[in-house]
């Protein structure tokens, strides 16, 4: 990839984050997937006023793309790259501080020690997070969890930033959400910190469901290959008459599917897997054959929980991009 970006914003962006940015780097090896082209700029902010300051100084320059991400345990990236500057909130906004029944936490605290500071705390609430890979800001952000419940249920308060860095907080009450829905997407914020109010219970009762539901995700989830956990939503009059995403594409016969090297996997076929150098076309071709098979044989249309990212960081659910393609059955 040339590099594009303007003389003015990389010595801006050297002189502000001279710790903080990489140059050139391969979207491979930040996705779970392992897969996408080359972004021009990540920069990785230490505290919110860094992730403040890089807001504000990339605002400036509006014909550079700009995208905010986590972990990407939830994005496909195209395999020609990124052409901006990528934020990545991770381990440098990572605190968590526990307050009587609160945990405060910066959106990039992993998902799983939050839930181990809840047992550890006796607090209950959050048992369902325990083994979802990925940042705190990004499973607030998609309202993520496990056992068709949402994070959001147990979220007092957000704080966010605006495009240009100014921050806001917003309280629970103003948060509508539903499955997998929250208010966050489509706008134009970026989450930094969450509150979440849990309610006590014994440390035993607490590590006991956090067992269950670890054991039951190492039963029935590939492991072993790269991957971005369920790539469709469950749907709720689908999941009632049918069943779930996993099922009816294995129903359709689709389960081990593959097209180049990435698999439809034969231990779960709401996973997509990559098998040695898949390419995102690759991924979006099953995506489609899967969505459109399954809507062939059950009526069903399957909205997916994952998102595509493409070179100018437009990032929409897969399937809206899909959507677009010639029509795979």
């Amino acid at each position: 990839m040339e590099f594009r970006l303007p003389l003015e914003l990389q010595q801006r962006l050297n002189a502000n984050f001279p710790d903080e940015i990489t140059y050139l780097v391969p979207l491979s090896e930040l996705s779970y997937w392992k897969i996408g082209g080359l972004a021009q700029c990540v920069i990785k902010p230490k505290s919110i006023q860094s992730l403040q300051s890089a807001l504000a100084i990339t605002s400036e320059f509006k014909n550079v793309p700009r995208l905010v991400i986590g972990d990407c345990s939830n994005l496909l990236f195209d395999d020609k790259g990124f052409e901006g500057v990528l934020i990545q909130i991770g381990n440098g906004l990572s605190k968590i501080e526990i307050e009587d029944d609160l945990i405060h936490c910066e959106a990039g605290a992993w998902v799983p020690e939050v839930a181990y500071h809840s047992y550890r705390k006796e607090l209950s609430g959050i048992e369902h997070i325990c083994g979802i890979p990925g940042r705190i800001g990004g499973l607030v952000y998609m309202n993520g969890g496990s056992q068709r419940r949402g994070i959001l249920e147990n979220t007092e308060s957000v704080v966010v930033l605006s495009p240009e860095g100014v921050l806001s907080t917003i309280k629970s009450s103003d948060i509508n959400h539903s499955y997998r829905v929250s208010p966050f997407q489509g706008k134009p914020v970026v989450i930094a910190k969450v509150t979440l109010k849990l309610e006590p219970k014994s440390r035993s009762l607490v590590r006991n469901e956090m067992r269950k539901i670890l054991s039951s995700r190492r039963k029935k989830f590939p492991r072993k290959l790269p991957n971005c956990g369920s790539v469709f939503l469950s749907n709720p009059a689908m999941y009632d008459e049918i069943g779930p995403p996993g099922y009816a594409i294995e129903k359709a016969g689709l389960k081990g599917t593959r097209k180049g090297n990435a698999q439809l996997s034969t231990l779960h076929a709401n996973f997509i897997v990559n098998l040695g150098g898949a390419s995102s076309a690759d991924v979006l071709y099953l995506i489609a054959l899967a969505r459109n098979t399954v809507k062939e044989k059950t009526g069903f249309s399957m909205d997916c929980e994952v998102r595509y990212v493409d070179s100018r960081g437009n990032m929409v659910q897969a399937h809206e991009y899909t959507d677009t393609l010639p029509v795979h059955t």
